[in-house]
């Protein structure tokens, strides 16, 4: 290891990694490099170059996945500023932010601001943000999605397309990773044509077992732990040139144990009480007696026909997913009890999506492209658990012991059906000058049923129509320089939010469960630029978005409100709910790339984005009734609760705040200078420096601001002069910066106190909830590959 930790360190003196000169269509196989310096994407449903598309489109290939040893989906916002992915600690959910706005609601059939699409069709996020492993192109599209591609998305998209099987030649692949913090992880593939030019299959897999985010207990409870084993099998019928047959299946079953971190609120706040055991945030610690288990499995059937004729495509593209989800929840926080007490759910989310479009080969009259079609999908998303109400008492001020658990039955249903129309006409004037325009027409109804100990208690539904549309005008003065300007609107059904179970809720908690649908529009201008003879490329956009009802939730573990799922026995609770709200986001985004010289690249994209709530009524914890959100250090007794919320249960607050809770300011600064050894092998290095600005995070938590940041990745190694095999050493988080990214209120928790007659009482921990970055790796990775790979 030290001889290891030596060679990365010498290696950070000099360049790294460079943004990647070619890229694959996504249509072919993902080894097939597009000649020179252009990167193809299929944004518009068409093969273009990136440097064409009048819209802001961010490439990952699977050049970048293997050169920066991406394992885990989320380590791809490493090369895209202002995305932030995310996954729900009890592994339920998960979700993408963009462009100044935060979302990650674990709610019941809402749709996300950010857009997930495999293979071109659309798939929830918490199947996705697992490993990654066999992918051909990942495109991270901003802006307003929807009149081109499956559901509207109102901050962006992000479609990834896995390999494809290649009609003519044998190959395959093996990429093995080792870590010094337990990561162990196998990837491979093979590619067999069945009937050459005719019949192909391509299987892949995938087996990763590590220590998650490293967050051990402060007790002698087991260390943390997770595994991954998936396997994908595709396969490719094509009987004619103007004919061809798609399918594909994948596995993966996720299992893992593990712990919620937390530091002593000292640390931040001088005036809290000391904690037992004194915990900074960069311990990684945590004061659960027993570990999280979490088991997932995701089935993906996935399947494509395509037709030709005429200078016409009609293209069929069908998905069915199937998750199986079991994740408990900690229901003694703040560690009182003796005894752990958890909430067992399970959820068992299915979805069937089917989209036929017909789109134009050639282009007609030399003037026009378009895509019409139809789009159907299908969710049904059922929960259940068992919330358990703790029967207790004091047996000192910082324990307590369990007398006896009262566990009420929760069974939540949620099925919607979504069906649109859409269309896309763009015309070429001329040499230079380009139109394009589109609409989508969306039709959707919703069932939501919640039953408590097997009573139906509360049933809701939507049933909406709407219209939404797409422009943009570009002109190329140049063949090197397009000036474009775009604009569009975006629709999301009325949310949903699970996890207030209360049978008396208020009119105004109410308002902030069962949400109106929301809107935007959104206007951007922007140009795009290659300099140098093609050596270095320049783009810039600005843009502005208006939201009315964003479903802005709150941060942290949320707000306290009188639960009353046991209605003779309320508690205090706290839960995040999501009010709707008015928000303007403002933003710049750019990038430039340049080839230095021979084997030296450099890239820098950068992004800035800030959205405001204008005046937006949002639950908040105002125990002293101004109308202003508290600072809390400690959580409210259920008589100080409802002496301040009375028959509302919750309290709600008028603000003018940030939107989002990540930095503003984010860039990625990436280069690699490679040089040749021998005829036969060269050596390289890659570097990858992620910057981030300052944030508040949480806007009403004083506790949770961020400096300023930034994390260093290096890589080093050699290969094979033709990509045969290569050998890599990597330091990630190289100089281990750690920050405390989140924080959260106190913990606390909540129970009836027997030897009080029963009454509600709060306890609150002396520690918070803390997320922090990724710890320090050193390891290596060894590739092999032959064949079409």
């Amino acid at each position: 290891m030290r001889l290891l930790s030596s060679v990365l360190l010498c290696s950070a003196s000099l360049a790294g990694l460079s943004t990647p000169a070619l890229a694959q269509n996504a249509d072919t196989s993902a080894d097939e490099a597009v000649a020179g310096n252009v990167i193809i994407v299929q944004a518009r449903r068409r093969d273009e170059a990136v440097q064409d598309v009048p819209a802001v489109i961010d490439t990952v290939t699977a050049d970048d996945v293997a050169k920066l040893n991406i394992r885990d989906f989320k380590e791809v916002s490493t090369l895209v500023p202002g995305l932030q992915l995310t996954t729900e600690a009890n592994g339920v959910g998960g979700g993408g932010r963009l462009r100044g706005v935060n979302f990650d609601v674990s709610a019941s059939g809402t749709n996300p601001t950010v857009e997930f699409y495999f293979n071109d069709a659309p798939i929830t996020a918490g199947v996705i943000l697992q490993q990654m492993y066999d992918i051909g192109q990942i495109e991270v599209q901003r802006g307003p999605q929807g009149t081109l591609r499956g559901r509207a998305a109102p901050s962006g998209s992000i479609t990834i397309g896995a390999k494809k099987p290649d009609l003519y030649s044998v190959g395959g692949f093996t990429d093995m990773t080792a870590n010094d913090i337990g990561t162990l992880n196998f990837k491979g593939g093979f590619n067999l044509p069945i009937i050459e030019g005719i019949a192909a299959i391509r299987v892949a897999g995938v087996w990763d077992e590590n220590e998650a985010d490293r967050v051990r207990p402060i007790t002698s409870a087991r260390d943390p732990f997770q595994r991954t084993k998936s396997g994908r099998i595709s396969a490719i019928v094509q009987p004619t040139d103007w004919l061809k047959f798609e399918g594909m299946y994948q596995k993966m079953d996720r299992k893992a144990r593990l712990y919620d971190q937390v530091a002593s609120f000292s640390e931040v706040n001088p005036d809290a009480a000391a904690s037992p055991v004194y915990i900074d945030s960069s311990d990684r610690r945590s004061i659960m007696e027993s570990p999280r288990p979490i088991h997932q499995i995701y089935d993906i059937y996935n399947w494509r026909a395509e037709a030709s004729g005429f200078g016409q495509v009609l293209i069929y593209q069908g998905q069915h997913y199937t998750q199986k989800i079991t994740g408990i929840e900690n229901s003694d926080e703040a560690n009182f009890f003796s005894a752990g007490t958890v909430q067992d759910t399970y959820s068992s989310p299915k979805a069937t999506s089917h989209e036929v479009r017909l789109q134009n080969d050639a282009r007609i009259a030399d003037i026009f492209d378009y895509v019409v079609g139809f789009f159907d999908y299908k969710n049904d998303n059922p929960t259940t658990l068992n919330r358990p109400t703790i029967l207790g008492y004091p047996t000192s001020a910082t324990t307590g012991a369990i007398f006896g658990i009262v566990n009420t039955a929760i069974q939540r249903t949620n099925t919607s059906h979504e069906q649109s129309f859409f269309g896309n006409l763009t015309a070429h004037l001329g040499e230079g000058t380009e139109v394009s325009g589109g609409v989508r027409h969306i039709s959707y109804t919703s069932q939501n049923g919640l039953f408590i100990n097997g009573a139906s208690t509360a049933t809701t539904g939507q049933d909406a129509k709407k219209w939404i549309y797409s422009a943009s005008v570009k002109h190329n003065f140049s063949p090197d320089f397009m000036v474009y300007a775009s604009t569009g609107s975006s629709w999301r059904p009325g949310i949903n939010v699970v996890g207030d179970f209360s049978q008396r809720m208020s009119e105004l908690e109410e308002s902030f469960v069962n949400l109106p649908p929301e809107s935007s529009k959104s206007y951007e201008l922007g140009f795009k630029s290659t300099l140098l003879g093609g050596r270095m490329r320049l783009n810039a956009t600005a843009y502005h978005q208006k939201f009315k009802n964003y479903p802005y939730r709150t941060g942290g573990r949320g707000v306290y409100f009188v639960d009353y799922t046991n209605p003779a026995n309320p508690v205090v609770t706290q839960f995040n709910f999501v009010g709707a709200v008015p928000v303007e986001v403002n933003g710049i985004e750019g990038d430039v790339s340049i080839d230095v010289m021979d084997g030296w690249n450099l890239g820098l994209v950068a992004s800035y984005s800030i959205g405001k709530i204008k005046s937006g009524t949002v639950p908040c914890n105002d125990l002293n009734g101004d109308g202003v959100p508290d600072v809390i250090t400690s959580a409210p007794s259920l008589p100080v609760l409802q002496a301040a919320v009375g028959s509302d249960n919750i309290s709600a607050c008028q603000v003018n705040q940030r939107s989002g809770f990540q930095a503003p300011f984010s860039a990625t600064l990436t280069s690699e200078y490679s040089f040749a050894v021998s005829d036969h092998v060269n050596a390289y290095v890659r570097g990858l420096f992620n910057f981030f600005g300052s944030s508040r995070v949480d806007p009403v938590n004083i506790y949770d601001n961020l400096g300023s940041y930034g994390l260093v990745n290096i890589f080093t190694g050699i290969r094979d002069a033709k990509g045969a095999w290569e050998v890599s050493l990597f330091a990630k988080n190289l100089l281990d910066t750690t920050k405390t990214l989140t924080r959260t209120d106190p913990l606390f928790t909540s129970y009836r106190n027997i030897l009080a007659g029963g009454a509600a009482t709060t306890f609150t921990s002396t520690y918070n909830g803390v997320t922090t970055t990724a710890p320090r790796e050193f390891g290596i990775n060894v590739r092999y590959a032959f064949g079409s790979r």
